[in-house]
């Protein structure tokens, strides 16, 4: 007997919602790259201080496939088992993209806040 999910458990969508070419998504992700390094610009940041803070296009990529694939309401913080599985289905999908997944995989660089990953504690 399996156990029913509590409301803080976010569900990964069965099939993504759009089958985009990975050329038209990787055009989608430079156009917010581009935003983000404006608007960082437009507020006088000196882009040696945070280009390197900035999602790659392939990062951003796998970010907007990963939202588009967690079911709200619970979107907001999806448990690392959610997250995992949502990544490697991605993967399925999009394989050019494996190498990028399987950085963000990994345990996430404390300076870099938008990777989709927590520190897992060491128990």
């Amino acid at each position: 007997m399996t156990e029913a999910p509590t409301p803080h458990d976010a569900t990964p969508h069965p099939a993504p919602r759009r089958r985009a070419s990975l050329e038209v998504l990787r055009a989608e992700a430079a156009d917010e790259r581009s935003v983000l390094v404006d608007e960082r610009l437009r507020s006088g940041e000196d882009p040696w201080d945070f280009m390197s803070e900035l999602p790659s296009v392939d990062e951003i990529v796998v970010l907007l496939l990963r939202s588009e694939r967690i079911l709200p309401p619970h979107a907001v913080r999806p448990g690392h088992d959610v997250s995992d599985l949502v990544l490697r289905r991605i993967v399925d999908d999009y394989p050019p993209l494996a190498p990028t997944v399987w950085s963000m995989l990994e345990p996430a660089e404390p300076e870099r806040a938008w990777a989709p990953r927590v520190s897992r504690d060491a128990a």
